[in-house]
């Protein structure tokens, strides 16, 4: 790709980008959220088509001017975006045939299309049935299907924007060990990826982005160290990932105990298991686990039943008990929950940023049940001030805010509820070093303001770097509890383990 510039309107997304990627390689796109990792690769992918961006695209030694998604496809370059294009109530067979179908006369082959999606499906490491719906398997299931659909399609060159984001540990490792499978098949593959652990074990060599210019390319053949790939992100030394802290912990400040909670739909399942723990002022406490250990139902049952059924157990806010049976009483009590899925739960992404702050805290705003539009402008700019939330100007759309832009919003709209307590599900999900950082230091000075904080995490380092005390929970109970300084990977490891071996016996 050469001297590729994109605008939008009021925005220059990419600037002069230039990127050489060879065959057969795992080629790395490192950068901030809105740097433009994921706007170069729609240039590249068709999806936004040729004349309405400058430069070139040369492939196989060619200039090449896409039109659409399926020009590019046509020459094997699929993209694989972060957000999942499948359709939950159609068979693993039916999605990856979709627009492509297996046909004769106009009429659908279903034995050969189921044939053709047992062999995909068995070079991708999955055993499920092509009849299997999409929404009965797992997202680490998902993503692979995904990559059936790209190999379906004869793909050349692979792109991947943030594969991993949603995946837990094995997953991940499982669909790292395929990519490198598939080089050693001679595929090439583009992964965007703020994971730089999991870019030091593919990757070929990285290309990083800042601010939607190529800032370097850097050979991993004699290594990379994170730190140099960070100084390059941000423009600056990142010396640490997580800001200094000086916990000042008060007393209780909620407490749960004995509390159940049963699955939303099939009401026999158990989801959470008698659970009782308790965060103080000033505290940050994490919740550490595997995925479908149940702490977001943990969290969302807490927030107003917000989800499951026959849910019980007592809840006391500042000692005394409260109410929070409803959305509207929990907020009301001065619980918060920022959820692990902004763009689904969090967000109204056709609003724009005045509108999503003012959106749980209404009343904050209004005169005589009216809204204030004057106030309602002044409360979000002070919250893109503060905030440090990039953007043209308050009347910006979320959907067009980078990922780390968008999560300051939602910590916008909640902080705006002024709680006591913040549930965070995933803070810095999908987001960026520089990024996590900010979010990190927002969490800090919310601590230091005697804020309770319950946070979940399926980032270990982040856990342990941020929390004061950290609950394991495994199969809905939590079965260990340990102060920051006993705390390490390997015994909040041990911790699930041993629970799951006595679950077993």
């Amino acid at each position: 790709m050469r001297s590729i510039t994109k605008t939008f309107p009021g925005v220059r997304a990419l600037d002069d980008v230039n990127l050489t990627v060879e065959a057969g390689e795992i080629h790395a796109i490192c950068g901030e959220n809105g740097a433009g990792k994921s706007t170069l690769m729609k240039v590249l992918s068709g999806v936004y088509p040729h004349g309405t961006y400058e430069g070139d695209i040369v492939y196989d030694g060619e200039v090449r001017s896409f039109r659409d998604i399926r020009d590019s496809e046509h020459i094997g370059i699929i993209i694989i975006h972060q957000e999942l294009a499948l359709v939950p109530l159609l068979s693993i067979a039916e999605n990856i045939f979709l627009g492509n179908e297996v046909s004769r006369g106009g009429v659908i082959n279903w034995d050969e299309a189921f044939s053709r999606t047992s062999e995909l499906l068995k070079r991708v490491g999955l055993s499920e049935a092509p009849t299997t719906l999409i929404k009965d398997i797992g997202v680490g299931k998902q993503q692979l299907v995904e990559i059936a659909k790209a190999l379906s399609k004869k793909v050349r060159l692979l792109i991947l924007d943030e594969p991993t984001a949603s995946l837990n540990e094995r997953d991940s490792q499982a669909l790292l060990d395929l990519l490198l499978e598939f080089k050693a098949q001679g595929l090439t593959s583009i992964m965007i990826s703020h994971k730089l652990n999991e870019i030091a074990r593919v990757a070929d060599s990285i290309t990083v982005i800042r601010d939607g210019s190529t800032v370097s390319t850097l050979d991993c053949k004699d290594g990379v160290s994170e730190d140099r790939i960070i100084r390059d992100m941000v423009g600056r030394q990142l010396d640490d990932r997580y800001p200094p802290r000086h916990p000042n912990i008060g007393d209780v400040l909620f407490e749960v105990k004995g509390w159940n909670a049963f699955h939303h739909l099939n009401t026999q399942r158990q989801i959470v298991k008698d659970v009782s723990f308790n965060v103080r002022k000033g505290e940050v406490v994490g919740i550490a686990g595997l995925m479908g250990a149940g702490r977001t139902e943990l969290a969302m049952s807490l927030f107003g039943k917000a989800y499951g059924r026959h849910i019980s157990g007592e809840a006391r806010m500042h000692g005394k008990p409260v109410d929070i049976s409803s959305i509207p009483k929990a907020i009301g009590a001065g619980i918060a929950y920022v959820t692990e899925d902004r763009k689904q739960y969090g967000l109204l992404l056709e609003d724009d940023i005045r509108q999503n702050v003012s959106l749980a805290n209404l009343a904050g705003i209004a005169k005589s049940g009216v809204i204030d539009a004057d106030r309602e402008r002044s409360v979000a700019e002070d919250y893109r001030t503060n905030l440090r939330i990039r953007s043209s100007n308050i009347f910006h759309k979320t959907l067009n805010l980078s990922g780390g832009n968008q999560q300051k919003v939602v910590l916008s709209k909640w902080l705006f509820s002024n709680p006591d307590l913040l549930i965070l599900d995933e803070p810095t999900r999908g987001i960026d070093v520089g990024a996590k950082f900010e979010i990190y230091s927002i969490i800090e000075r919310l601590a230091s303001e005697g804020k309770g904080i319950l946070m979940i995490s399926s980032e270990m380092p982040e856990l342990l770097g941020m929390c004061d005390r950290i609950y394991v929970m495994n199969e809905g109970r939590f079965v260990a509890e340990m102060p920051r300084g006993e705390a390490t990977q390997e015994s909040i490891m041990r911790a699930i383990i041993r629970s799951a071996g006595r679950n077993a016996a």
